[in-house]
Parts: C-alpha cells; sequence; structure tokens
C-alpha cells in the first residue's frame, strides 16, 4: 500500500496540476477539503494532524483511486497511478 507521505504527495501534485482539467472538475470539487489538506501537509505547512484530518486524506484518496478503477499496489507519483510512469 502507498505510504501516507506518498499519499499527501500525490493528491497535492494532482490537485494543484489538474485542478482545471475536465476529467477531474467533479472529484476536485467534491474533495474541496481533503485535497488542499494533502498539499498543505505535502508542502510541510501543517504539523500534527488530526485524526479527522488524516481520515479526510484518506477517504479522498480511497475515492481518488477508486474512480480510476485502480488498485493501491503502493505508488510513488502522480504518474505512477495514472499509469504514466515513463521507466
Amino acid at each position: 500500500m502507498t505510504p501516507f507521505s506518498s499519499k499527501c504527495n500525490v493528491l497535492a501534485e494532482l490537485w494543484l496540476d489538474y485542478r482545471d482539467d475536465e476529467e477531474f472538475l467533479d472529484f476536485i470539487a467534491y474533495n474541496d477539503l481533503g485535497l488542499p489538506l494533502a498539499y498543505a501537509v505535502s508542502s510541510n505547512l501543517v504539523s500534527g494532524l488530526s485524526d479527522t484530518g488524516e481520515s479526510m486524506i484518506e477517504e479522498t484518496w480511497t475515492l481518488f483511486l477508486a474512480g480510476l478503477d485502480v488498485e493501491d499496489t503502493g505508488f510513488d507519483t502522480l504518474d505512477d497511478v495514472l499509469g504514466m510512469d515513463t521507466e
């Protein structure tokens, strides 16, 4: 499974790079708290995340993978999740 810090990094990148992408508009709108919170964690803007905050990020992650119909096999980057890894 993907470590929590990697989930935050992936979701932060998604939020920054795809927030205006037609394909992700509904997802971004629905996860209007989980995505910016993941960004804040990824950017070290917050520390000592509450259980509720962590749960919001975990729910956002679960919804993201479900929307893509992807199983969590352990990801490092957004490109890995999206199947765009060029290695």
